[in-house]
């Protein structure tokens, strides 16, 4: 712990703890969306490319929309922890807290038409192309009405109809993918991107080296997304990657890194980087967040770090606390409308849970759907159903 202390990057300190935010224009009313400009928390680092504007526009409705999905996102995250804990959440189940002004940039920069495809810390990627909550809880606890029929569970989730590929839980497979996505809307000639998301963990990985190569020699509009939190499982980035500069890891390859605590930022970086790949092919993204749980529910996430810099990045980083900061500075809502909203996001979520709750368990029969294609003579025929329901409880 004394060599963790003496090496390891100073989290909290290393982020400039002002928050530079400033406005022309104060809006009053949560539904108004006439623009205006904020600034970002720091400035963007770049690498062969030049960086996009600090100033970003956003509007008093956009700025609320961020609060209501992030606080959605924490409470889902937080309600997942106590299912996993009464077992009723089974298997492996990775949480995303902490690192929510991800999702909710990256979706705010782009349409449904855009793909996203990432690892298994996959819960509020999906709700931010649209999944409901029910969706989640049920595919959570295994149940028939969640996204995936409660075949895929916490590593698994999927709605291809917006653009959502999964959910992987090998890591670093999803990226080939991703750019296998970008090599179709290219083929396809649609004027549309794919990011493909990992983290620090996963970016050693041969395999998204060989894809970035593809994606660079074919000009795809692929987007890699390192979602650096600093800990690959319960390895600090510096233990793990001489050079952890993943945003310059793509060489040839421009890349940008991003605070990626800051909605607002994350925001500008995509839609920066979308423009980018549509015209000059890939570009790496880099993240810096950080997750407040373990790795997964098996990990105390203690053992490898202070519980000080935890509470240190809560204090100084939080996303949902900066969004919080930027809405009460310019008069959009107040302190006690900002805190009615969370009781509201507690009441939802319990509501989901119980709904999701009701849902039954898939048909033993379902083992045997959705591991072929249809119509070339491989599914299962009815006889075999039958034995299957014979055999199994």
């Amino acid at each position: 712990m004394a060599a963790l202390t003496r090496r390891s990057y100073n989290l909290v300190n290393r982020i400039s703890t002002t928050h530079a935010y400033t406005s022309h224009l104060h809006r009053s009313f949560s539904t108004d969306t006439t623009p205006f400009t904020v600034e970002t928390s720091i400035p963007f680092t770049s690498h062969n490319c030049e960086p996009p504007s600090r100033s970003v526009e956003t509007s008093a409705a956009e700025l609320m929309t961020f609060f209501h999905d992030m606080a959605t996102m924490r409470r889902m995250e937080i309600a997942a922890d106590s299912l996993y804990k009464s077992k009723l959440i089974r298997g492996f189940c990775h949480l995303y807290d902490g690192q929510e002004a991800v999702a909710i940039g990256m979706e705010a920069a782009i349409t449904k038409k855009d793909s996203i495809i990432t690892a298994y810390r996959d819960h509020c990627i999906f709700l931010s192309r649209g999944g409901t909550l029910v969706e989640a809880f049920a595919e959570l606890m295994g149940r028939k009405d969640g996204c995936s029929k409660g075949k895929g569970g916490s590593m698994h989730f999927y709605k291809k109809d917006s653009g959502f590929y999964g959910g992987h839980g090998i890591v670093g497979a999803q990226v080939p993918l991703g750019i296998g996505l970008a090599f179709a809307q290219k083929y396809n000639k649609e004027d549309h991107v794919s990011f493909a998301l990992y983290g620090d963990g996963a970016a050693n990985q041969g395999q998204l080296f060989e894809a970035l190569n593809m994606a660079a020699l074919w000009d795809l509009p692929a987007i890699l997304v390192c979602e650096n939190n600093h800990y690959g499982m319960g390895t600090a980035e510096w233990r793990a990657a001489k050079s952890p500069a993943y945003y310059k890891r793509g060489d040839y390859v421009p890349g940008l890194k991003v605070d990626g605590m800051d909605a607002l930022a994350v925001k500008q970086a995509c839609k920066f980087a979308k423009e980018h790949a549509l015209k000059n092919g890939p570009l790496i993204l880099e993240m810096d967040t950080y997750r407040y749980h373990g790795h997964s529910m098996s990990d105390p996430g203690s053992t490898y770090r202070t519980r000080d810099e935890i509470s240190g990045i809560r204090q100084e980083r939080d996303p949902i606390e900066r969004i919080r900061k930027v809405i009460l500075a310019h008069d959009i809502a107040t302190e006690k409308e900002l805190k009615d909203i969370e009781k509201e996001k507690r009441k939802v979520v319990d509501e989901a849970i119980a709904k999701a709750k009701e849902s039954p368990m898939p048909d033993p029969s379902e083992l045997f759907t959705n591991v072929y294609v249809k119509g070339f003579g491989v599914e299962a025929c009815g006889a075999d159903r039958k034995e299957v329901k014979a055999v199994l409880p």
